[in-house]
């Protein structure tokens, strides 16, 4: 039996002899990328990779030992044209500009979510101040058409909730319109039952709201089985609509800003499942345009349905040392059984780590969108 020490130290000197060669393939590559670069030819060229691996397996001794150099070489590869990436970088904005700050003028106007005293209003007024004019919309879709179209500069819309989760529509939307997220606001959520004066919760037969708030308060409900809940478009769309009625058999979960606009009698505080229920809005502009302090970058790609796709497409952000902070996917309209991702990451579009690592991304996936580039709410 060989000596451990001796072992290690043979490892060590054959360590050292990838490494020095290692060094000189990656010479190579710059050598190869600046071809490149004249000739306008892709970095990536996966049948010339996958014939490379085809190879390199063939070489070794056994089965176990050619899955382990396809690996190896696979990794290698990776890295070459990550290396090459850097050098290739596009060094703009990718289309996007830096303003100073967000601001509505007199005689502009900010598009929300639902009807007035709706949480998303107050994540509007939160993030350009309650000054600003602003217009309901009944849609998600509405208020990212009014931003595309430049009636409204600016459009606010829920995405994500800490109890229920995210809002996928709103991904489908922005992949599909020109329209960009320049601001993230977070709005605790508050929900209370609100009905017509002289309404008792005893009186109460049915409770309207959005259905994202119903499940929100789903405990209330198991609590009281006999209530018909009512799914509509808008927590403040359904307290306007009760107070309409006057009914004293129906009520709306909504939030308190809403009750007391519309004139309702607040009945029952504190609705919601958890004590932490809070949403994550953006503000939408239709300009690619970012603030000088934004720390956080959302894209969308699509790419081949096929094994390790996403794992290369993500590895960029990790080879660039950018943090993912999250991932969703969503099926692509007209396309059985494919799907578009959207990730978000720290990072700002002006960043070197950023520039390489969306140039890597642009040249591996099928389509690549930045949706935007904002300040993270802290």
């Amino acid at each position: 039996m060989k000596d451990l020490m001796q072992c290690r130290k043979e490892i060590d000197e054959i360590d050292r002899k990838m490494s020095a060669l290692f060094e000189k393939r990656m010479r190579i590559a710059a050598d190869v990328a600046e071809y490149k670069r004249v000739s306008g030819k892709k970095v990536f060229d996966k049948q010339r990779e996958d014939e490379k691996l085809d190879a390199v397996e063939k070489l070794a001794s056994n089965e176990y030992l050619g899955r382990g150099l396809r690996e190896l070489f696979s990794q290698i590869m990776s890295l070459s044209r990550k290396y090459q990436y850097t050098m290739l970088a596009d060094k703009g904005q990718n289309g996007f500009t830096v303003t100073e700050k967000l601001c509505c003028e007199k005689d502009e106007t900010a598009a929300f979510f639902g009807e007035p005293g709706s949480y998303t209003e107050q994540a509007l007024m939160h993030a350009l101040g309650a000054t600003c004019q602003r217009i309901s919309c009944p849609t998600f879709a509405a208020v990212v058409e009014a931003v595309e179209a430049g009636t409204a500069k600016y459009g606010a819309v829920p995405i994500e909730n800490t109890t229920t989760g995210d809002i996928s529509d709103l991904y489908d939307l922005m992949a599909e319109h020109a329209v960009y997220p320049v601001a993230e606001q977070v709005i605790k959520i508050e929900h209370v039952l609100a009905a017509p004066e002289g309404a008792t919760e005893e009186s109460i037969l049915e409770v309207y709201s959005h259905p994202q708030a119903l499940l929100q308060c789903s405990g209330y409900f198991s609590a009281r089985p006999e209530l018909l809940q009512r799914a509509c478009s808008s927590t403040s769309g359904c307290a306007m609509s009760v107070a309409k009625s006057g009914d004293i058999t129906k009520a709306a979960i909504a939030s308190e800003a809403a009750a007391k606009r519309y004139g309702l009698t607040v009945l029952r505080r504190g609705l919601n499942n958890e004590n932490v229920n809070s949403t994550r809005f953006l503000v939408l502009s239709g300009r690619p345009v970012y603030t000088a302090d934004a720390d956080k970058v959302s894209i969308c790609f699509e790419i081949a349905h096929e094994s390790g796709s996403l794992y290369r497409i993500l590895s960029h952000l990790i080879y660039n040392n950018l943090n993912m902070t999250k991932i969703e996917s969503r099926p692509i309209p007209g396309k059985q059984f494919e799907y578009r991702f959207f990730v978000d990451f720290d990072g700002r579009l002006s960043e070197p780590a950023v520039q390489n690592a969306l140039t890597g991304i642009r040249e591996e996936a099928s389509r690549l969108k930045v949706l935007g580039c904002y300040k993270a709410f802290v």
